[in-house]
């Protein structure tokens, strides 16, 4: 096959054993080609900065950036790159988080064999590919909330804020994270300050309870 028919792929997942997995799945197919790897969301974003990269294909629950954080971080620095995400969650709140950070498929990690080749090569045609019971999932959730009026409840925190949130939970301090987001103590007190009135919460642990509820880090 021609060289530039290659869909070059970056593949982010924080566990080596995974990545090699799925690296051997991709690998084996004429057309595509890992050309990067990374093991969390913030190395995702360094990496596809780095790489002539087509396809991202992210796990969605990462150290120091998400898959879904890293998915809107790339959709604004790399505007033309496609993103799959990568879960073992078959969760519908990851999945419409995904849609939402511009992800055009969702793959489940115990069908990874089964669907990812289909999903890249999906991606790369602008087409979405979504396993059977994430369609379901769509419906449902569209009908849901049409019957109830409701507003999608993670409209309430900014993706800022949510950056800020997950590495809280994670044990950050601020001067951690203000390196980590290239911004100030300040700036990191007052999205900490704004986080704790808009969710009614009070300290770090009811922070750290309420990103695991709301999927950002795993308990």
């Amino acid at each position: 096959m021609p060289e530039t028919s290659t869909i070059r792929i970056l593949l982010a997942d924080d566990h080596a054993l995974v990545r090699r997995g799925v690296r051997l799945i991709l690998d084996q197919e004429p057309d595509l080609e890992v050309v990067a790897e990374a093991g969390d969301g913030a190395e995702a974003i360094a990496q596809a900065r780095a790489h002539d990269v087509d396809l991202a294909v992210l796990d969605i629950a990462m150290p120091r950036l998400t898959g879904l954080q890293a998915a809107r971080e790339l959709a604004v620095v790399k505007p033309g790159l496609r993103i799959l995400m990568l879960t073992m969650h078959d969760n519908e709140q990851y999945f419409f988080q995904a849609l939402k950070a511009g992800a055009s498929g969702y793959v489940l990690k115990s069908v990874a064999d089964r669907d990812l080749v289909a999903a890249c090569r999906a991606a790369t045609r602008d087409e979405p590919f979504l396993y059977p019971g994430a369609v379901t999932a769509l419906i449902r959730n569209y009908v849901d909330r049409a019957r109830r009026g409701e507003e999608a409840p993670d409209q309430i925190v900014t993706p800022r804020e949510e950056e800020v949130l997950k590495l809280v939970a994670e044990g950050h301090s601020s001067k951690e994270i203000a390196d980590l987001l290239f911004i100030s103590v300040k700036t990191v007190q007052r999205h900490r300050a704004n986080l704790l009135q808009k969710l009614g919460l009070r300290d770090r642990l009811e922070l750290t309870r309420y990103a695991i509820r709301v999927g950002l880090i795993e308990p």
